[in-house]
């Protein structure tokens, strides 16, 4: 049975491109192309498509206000196709946040040539939309407008040598904003690498920076890592964590990608075993495949405690099932629940050393 995807979009160019990329799968099926929301909406209710395919900016109505009422009326998976502009990815982070699975980037030039690059990605994010728990990210989104009346967690002194290490995917976005969110200004630095194209990271990490109490933002080489801040991987770089003297800081590498991504997660956990050892909290949450589950793994044996979100809460229950299948998870919860867990082991942890 193949899934049946539907197109829309205001190019007849993109329109011809998407069409051609998905029907030469064997799984998947374009059963229709739409140039705008309100032809695409008359084609829903026809053509009962899987998964839609739906680009930012468009005529009559654009691409979030369709988005909007579409999760509300009859919510389904959505890869939006997003522009590569800084207003393009403000666009693509509030239709995350509006329940869209994921997105791809249109290439600014040579786009016969750059969609044909892209295709192998295309047809992947896809797939995983078809699978993706459509309900899941909306009770995320629904959580997170909600948690902004909400105080952060109380942190009692814990350690400056302690780190959080966290690593997601297909739906981390929402994920990472709700867990950041009840995080105390005082609480560890914080490393994250999210599987994101380049142009994103920083809009995303600006959006994240205004609604947190810690600070937030792209990281940058050789940086000091900071109590209260967090860090995230570039979109084009992977983010490794390593010491200069007494202190942790930053460092970026521009190597070749590690399980198909750059950034990777298992990248920054090898770094985070390596470096931190037992100083260490590793967090693996929501997306496809298995990157990030033998780097959680390096990290146990090197002494971290580690956590996974659950199946339950995840959009795509793919990293954290590996990280779990592969030995490397102490602690397996609920995305509400994590911010607490992990904030009463390491003041229990601070209070254990100081008796001692």
């Amino acid at each position: 049975m193949k899934t049946k995807v539907l197109v829309i979009d205001d190019s007849a160019l993109i329109r011809s491109l998407l069409t051609e990329i998905i029907n030469d799968t064997k799984d998947l099926e374009v059963v229709g192309a739409a140039p705008d929301p309100l032809v695409a909406r008359e084609m829903i209710k026809q053509l009962n498509p899987d998964v839609l395919t739906l680009d930012v900016e468009m005529p009559r109505m654009d691409g979030l206000d369709f988005l909007e009422k579409l999760m509300r009326l009859r919510p389904m998976p959505v890869l939006m196709v997003s522009t590569l502009t800084e207003k393009g990815s403000e666009i693509t982070l509030r239709a995350l946040e509006l329940g869209a699975t994921d997105f791809v980037t249109k290439p600014k030039m040579g786009i016969t040539q750059g969609m044909q690059a892209y295709a192998e990605e295309i047809t992947d994010k896809i797939r995983i939309a078809s699978k993706a728990k459509i309900s899941t990210l909306q009770s995320i989104a629904k959580s997170g407008a909600t948690q902004t009346q909400q105080q952060a967690l109380r942190n009692p002194l814990i350690s400056s040598e302690k780190l959080l290490i966290i690593g997601a995917s297909t739906g981390g976005t929402e994920a990472i904003k709700s867990f950041l969110m009840q995080m105390p200004s005082d609480c560890p630095g914080i490393l994250i690498t999210q599987h994101m194209p380049a142009g994103f990271t920083k809009s995303f990490a600006n959006r994240l920076d205004s609604i947190c109490k810690i600070s937030v933002k792209e990281a940058s080489h050789g940086e000091r890592v900071l109590p209260g801040h967090a860090y995230i991987a570039p979109g084009d770089q992977h983010l490794m964590l390593a010491r200069s003297g007494a202190n942790y800081i930053v460092r970026l590498t521009d190597d070749e990608p590690v399980n198909r991504h750059k950034p990777s997660v298992d990248v920054l956990f090898d770094s985070a075993a390596e470096h931190a050892g037992k100083n260490a909290i590793g967090v693996i949450l929501t997306g496809m495949g298995k990157d990030g589950a033998a780097g959680m793994l390096r990290m146990r044996n090197a002494g971290a405690y580690n956590y996974a979100q659950n199946e339950e809460s995840c959009v795509v229950y793919g990293m954290p099932r590996e990280a779990v299948a592969q030995g490397g998870v102490h602690e397996v919860a609920h995305l509400r629940e994590l911010p607490k867990m992990v904030m009463h082991y390491l003041v229990s942890n601070s209070e254990r050393a100081m008796r001692v």
